[in-house]
Formats: C-alpha cells, sequence, structure tokens
C-alpha cells in the first residue's frame, strides 16, 4: 500500500474543462419533474468513437453501444434477473469430490513416504518417469537439499518434469472468421479501458495482461497516467516474519508530531472533492490539478461494456474460450495432479497450517465465531454487571437490567439461543443475514457488543477485536482485512471510529481494515437526516481530504488511514432500481428524490473522489486506496460492468456465469 513521493505535475497531461455537454442539452427530465442538469468539472475527453487506441480496433458494433446499453438497461428494470443460456456454467460446484480426491491422492503419497528411503526413491523414480543412472543422481542431490533453487534451475526442473498440452493448427473457435475479428478487437478494447481507470485511481493492473496490452502497440498508451512501482527486491536472508515494532503505533497522538498544513482550500463541485492552492476556493485559478474520469467518457465507456454482454457472436466466441481453457486446464490436471501434490510434499517447513493466508472479506461485526462470542458476553456479564451500557428513552440501565428486560441470565447464553451463525439459509437471503448481526435477536445486544460509537464508546467491540487479533498473531500466518462501516450521515463519522480504535488502541500486524460504505441513502433521505446525495458523499469524503491536506486537525484519524487498505460498497443488491445511470442523470447536488442511486451511480463518485483523494495522498508521500465493492452477489447483472471499469477487485461476483464475455475479461 506504500507510494512514491510526490509526483511533478508536469506528468499528468490532462486539463480540466468547465463544460461536459452542449448548450443544447440545457433541459433534461429527471424524477418529478424537468432540472437543468449542470456540468461536471472534470477530465477532458472525446467522444468515444473518436478515442485512439494504439491498434485498429474498429468493429461492426460502433456507434449502436448507446441504443443496446439503454434496451440492456431497461430490460433489468423490469426483470429481477437476467439469464443467458445457453451461455452459463452450472451453479453446483462439486466441493466434496474435488476435496475426497485430494484426499485419497495425499493418503496414497503418505503411504510411500513412510516405506524406507531406497524404496521410495525407486518408487519415484517410476512415478516421475526418471530412466537414466544420471537422472536418477540429479534427483537424489535435489532431494538431500533443502535450499530454494535458482529461477532458472526451479523451470528447467519443472519442465523435465510436467508434461505439457500443446494445440496446434489454426483455431477459429467455430464462429466465422469476421465475428471472430470483431469478438477479439471487442475484449481487447474492454481490456484497454479497464487498465485506464485502473491508471487513473492509481490501482493495480494485472501485470501479464498489461504487458500483451502493451504488445499490441508499439508506443505506451496515452491513458496511463502513473508509472508502475518496481517491487520490493527481497534478500536472501531475509526474516521468515515482517520485523515488529517495539513502539504502539497509536501510542503517541500529538498533534505537533503530525505533517505540515498544506493551506490547501477543499470544496465538493457536483459531487467530487475539488482542491485549491489557497484557502479561498472561489478563485478557480488556484485549483491543483488532480486527474479524474470525465462522466461523458464514463457513461460512452459503460454502454460500450453493456453491449458486449448481450452481442450474440462475442457471447459465443467468450463462451467456447472458456469451455477451451477450462478443458486445457482439465487436462492439465489428469496429466500432472499426482506430480504437483508430490512437489508440494517436498517443500521443507511448509503446509497449510503454516503457509500465509489473508482472508479479505470479513466484516468486523462478524469476525468472531460464535463460540467465542458467547465466552465474551458470559465474562462480561460475570465481570461488569453494574456497568451502564444502554440508554433507553432518557433512562440509564447497567447491563444486568438489560439481560433482566429479556429475561435471560449466563445459564440460559448457548450458541443456539445466539443464532449467530451465517448458514445456507442465509444466502441470497440479505434480511435474514443482517438479523444474524443481532445476538439473540435483539438489537440492543447488537449495539452494546458489536458496534464502535455507543455508551461504552465501543469498549466490548474493541476487547473482542483485540482478541481475535491476538489469535491472529499466535498462530503467525494468518492474516485479516476487517471491514468497518461509515455510513455517511454526519461528518463525525470518521473522527469517532478513529478514535475508538486509537484510544483503545485496536491494531495488529495481522491485520488491515476496510471501510465499507452502506448504499442506504433512501433511508437517510426518508428520514430527512440528509437534504440530498452530495452531502452524503461530502460526509464521507471530506474529512479524509482534511485529514491529508492537514493532518493534526484530525490526528487520531490521519493515524486510522495508515492502516486502511480501501473502500467497500454494500447492500442488497436485489433491490429494485428505478433509475437508469446515464447524462441525464441529476447531479448529486441535485439528486432529492426519496429513491436510491443506482449502483452505478454510488460506484461512479466513490471512485471518482478516492481518484482525486489518492493522487493527492500520493504527493505527500502517503499510502493510497482500493476500491474492492460488493458486486454481482444478486440483481442486474450490469452491476458487473460498473465493477469491472472501476474497481481492483470484487467481493462475490456470482452473476459472473451468466456473463461470459466478463469472466473472460
Amino acid at each position: 500500500m506504500s507510494s512514491a513521493a510526490g509526483v511533478p505535475r508536469n506528468k499528468y497531461p490532462f486539463k480540466k474543462r468547465a463544460s461536459l455537454q452542449a448548450p443544447a442539452m440545457a433541459e433534461v427530465r429527471s424524477g418529478t419533474g424537468s432540472r437543468t442538469l449542470q456540468s461536471a468539472r472534470s477530465l477532458p475527453g472525446t467522444p468515444h468513437c473518436l478515442k485512439h487506441y494504439p491498434v485498429d480496433l474498429r468493429t461492426s458494433m460502433d456507434g449502436k453501444y448507446k441504443e443496446i446499453a439503454e434496451e440492456l438497461f431497461c430490460r433489468s428494470l423490469a426483470e429481477s434477473e437476467m439469464r443467458s443460456a445457453p451461455y452459463e456454467f452450472p451453479e453446483d460446484s462439486p466441493i466434496e469430490q474435488l476435496e475426497e480426491r485430494r484426499q485419497r491422492l495425499e493418503r496414497q503419497i503418505s503411504q510411500d513416504v513412510k516405506l524406507e528411503p531406497d524404496i521410495l526413491l525407486r518408487a519415484k523414480q517410476d512415478f516421475l518417469k526418471i530412466d537414466s543412472a544420471a537422472d536418477l543422481q540429479l534427483f537424489k542431490e535435489q532431494s538431500e537439499d533443502l535450499v530454494d533453487h535458482v529461477p532458472k534451475e526451479r523451470e528447467v526442473l519443472l519442465e523435465r518434469e510436467f508434461q505439457r498440452v500443446s494445440i496446434s493448427g489454426e483455431e477459429k473457435c467455430g464462429v466465422p472468421f469476421t465475428d471472430l475479428l470483431d469478438a477479439a478487437k471487442s475484449v481487447v478494447k474492454a481490456l484497454f479501458i479497464r487498465e485506464k481507470y485502473m491508471g487513473f485511481s492509481l490501482q493495480s493492473f494485472c501485470k501479464t495482461t498489461s504487458r500483451y496490452l502493451q504488445d499490441l502497440s508499439e508506443k505506451p498508451l496515452e491513458t496511463r497516467v502513473c508509472d508502475e512501482i518496481p517491487e520490493t527486491p527481497v534478500a536472501a536472508d531475509a526474516p521468515v516474519h515482517p520485523p515488529f515494532t517495539n513502539r504502539h503505533p497509536y501510542e503517541t497522538c500529538e498533534p505537533q508530531s503530525m505533517p505540515s498544513d498544506l493551506g490547501f482550500g477543499l470544496k465538493m463541485v457536483n459531487g467530487v472533492v475539488h482542491v485549491y492552492t489557497k484557502q479561498d476556493v472561489t478563485d478557480k485559478s488556484t485549483e491543483l490539478d488532480l486527474p479524474y474520469p470525465d462522466l461523458q467518457e464514463f457513461v460512452a465507456d459503460m454502454n460500450f461494456l453493456m453491449a458486449l454482454i448481450i452481442h450474440g457472436p462475442i457471447k459465443s466466441f467468450c463462451y467456447r474460450r472458456l469451455q477451451y481453457l477450462s478443458s486445457k486446464f482439465q487436462m492439465h490436471v489428469l496429466l500432472n495432479e499426482m506430480k504437483e501434490l508430490a512437489a508440494q510434499k517436498k517443500v521443507p517447513h511448509r503446509d497449510f497450517y503454516n503457509i500465509r493466508k489473508v482472508d479479505t472479506h470479513i466484516h468486523a461485526s462478524s469476525c468472531m465465531n460464535q463460540k467465542h462470542l458467547l465466552r465474551f458476553i458470559k465474562r462480561a456479564m460475570k465481570k461488569h454487571l453494574s456497568e451502564i451500557v444502554h440508554v433507553e428513552k432518557g433512562k440509564e440501565q447497567t447491563l444486568k437490567e438489560v439481560f433482566e428486560t429479556m429475561n435471560l441470565t449466563a445459564y440460559d447464553l448457548s450458541v443456539d439461543t445466539l443464532d449467530v451463525h451465517a448458514d445456507r439459509n442465509t444466502f441470497h437471503r440479505f434480511d435474514k443475514f443482517n438479523a444474524k448481526y443481532n445476538p439473540i435477536g435483539e438489537s440492543i445486544l447488537r449495539e452494546i457488543f458489536i458496534k464502535t460509537d455507543n455508551r461504552v464508546s465501543g469498549k466490548y467491540f474493541a476487547h473482542i477485536i483485540k482478541e481475535v487479533m491476538f489469535d491472529l498473531e499466535e498462530s503467525k500466518y494468518q492474516n485479516a482485512e476487517l471491514r468497518l462501516s461509515i455510513y455517511g450521515r454526519s461528518r463525525d463519522e470518521w473522527d469517532k471510529l478513529a478514535r475508538w480504535a486509537v484510544y483503545h488502541k485496536v491494531h495488529s500486524n495481522n491485520v488491515r481494515w476496510l471501510v465499507q460504505v452502506p448504499r442506504l441513502f433512501d433511508v437517510y433521505r426518508t428520514k430527512r437526516q440528509l437534504a440530498n446525495f452530495q452531502e452524503m458523499l461530502e460526509n464521507i469524503f471530506l474529512p479524509l481530504f482534511e485529514a491529508t491536506v492537514h493532518p493534526a486537525s484530525h490526528p487520531e484519524l490521519h493515524l486510522f488511514l495508515e492502516h486502511v487498505d480501501g473502500f467497500d460498497s454494500v447492500d442488497d443488491e436485489s433491490k429494485p432500481e428505478h433509475h437508469i445511470f446515464n447524462l441525464d442523470s441529476p447531479l448529486p447536488g441535485a439528486w432529492l428524490e426519496e429513491d436510491n442511486p443506482p449502483y452505478a451511480y454510488y460506484l461512479y463518485y466513490m471512485y471518482a473522489n478516492m481518484t482525486v483523494l489518492n493522487h493527492l495522498r500520493r504527493k505527500r508521500g502517503f499510502h493510497t486506496f482500493v476500491l474492492r465493492p460488493h458486486c454481482g452477489e444478486a440483481g442486474p447483472v450490469h452491476h458487473l460492468v460498473s465493477g469491472f471499469m472501476l474497481s481492483e477487485n470484487i467481493s462475490h461476483g456470482l452473476l459472473l456465469r451468466k456473463t461470459m464475455v466478463q469472466t473472460l475479461g
């Protein structure tokens, strides 16, 4: 997550422009009546059909993207889900069969290991098809040497051991050549689009894909706005575990020790934060050139990708290509599975329990198992019964009084009464899944034990997370990325969350944070907690910009952000969307309806603000953030289009089996 120092200004050849649309598009429809669509101040972007790619990627579909995309949007509003048979992979995954076969192979290898060394060597000789005495001697030397070989020797060894599958002859995938050419160009263009948006936001892009895209052109892409950060070399004698500092990162929180104030001014314009070199934000000439994607260009790219996922020849091409790759992999498994397992067994001091594992999809409120939570609640009932933990209608309640109102004692509590285990009945049932966060079905217990902002300042939640962190540190090789929530209802949410983490010293070298933003604007708007959608965006992002420009103004938040990896967007994706995100959509300051904005609307403005923030933080030498939303779990399949364009990776992606084009991409 670390980033290089500030980048020279002339490295970004993008200039912002004041107008997004032609004057003729001044009057647009929105919601209940007509509203003037104001333009977003953004980067210049030529119309999509005029953009120059490094190779000629024009296809027969050019000029039809908008019509096809609008048709697909309208269809998704009318239907609960889209089906695209026969271009679907089967839903069932034979996990039990694969696990049983893996265990059977491991048992077979383990029985060989129990044999005498000479017999074992002969068995491996037959197993690896070693014929000559020289090969046998080489294998003996490799068995005795437990030190890693140099990469070239390892490649030679793999070349000797593993059988390769080669496909000869001209491949056309069973489709006409013109369709094949159009499909290939369209898929390549989609990859160029994703690389462009990853470069905008300083997120990572697959290096292998980038290398192949680079081979298609003689010069670097104009859309690459940042240089790749070289990988940190690792010395041969580097320690197995990362060094631990003797000083806790939250031990000192003094504003005097924070980086200096830049004196910049901040203002959100049309849903995106703009940074000015002076406090006077009315002087447009002082605006700092921090690039973010143009709204018009984003909509054009989204329409292009929407058209791809329902285009018949491209779907056929991608489906057959995925089937081919799957069959090729299965052939590799049949030929080399035993060899791979044997190679794993030969690695010294490594098995499943002492290799590093990172779980990037854990909500902090459910990071503990149900037995751990049960023990913690019982321990709190014994030690803190007289502590005031809740306020009900202006009356303070102790922990004892809270449980008395529920007619419960520590003896009555069990795993079954807690009912916090998410089983298969919660699959695709967001309401049941959310209910599992309430121990014993009582929201008051959720507020007391697994909330950061409550009557006890999140003390219980901090303690139980620190116990989870201790278990991870004891196991040495387990790491986690826990999700905490920022709702956007008020400007001080970030400060409260950071104060909770710093005050209780909730930190571990094995844990990083991912901040999730629930898409609940409709709920807050109905309760009159927010005036418009831009106010929600201001509450989420302005504190982050302030902590970046002037860290001493938010000292706890500055320290907390050093251990935050990125952002997530969460909610039930199957909720119906009553609006199509296009150039006629009202800007965030004009979104006054009580209906929730569509998924792509949320994601674009989160991405745009994160992009500006990343460039500002990189100039200051701070680490940058990534966007990793929940996407493709349920609901319309076009959510995956937004995720493909804007996010480094996604959670779930179950609907990818319905869209072969995006699966191949």
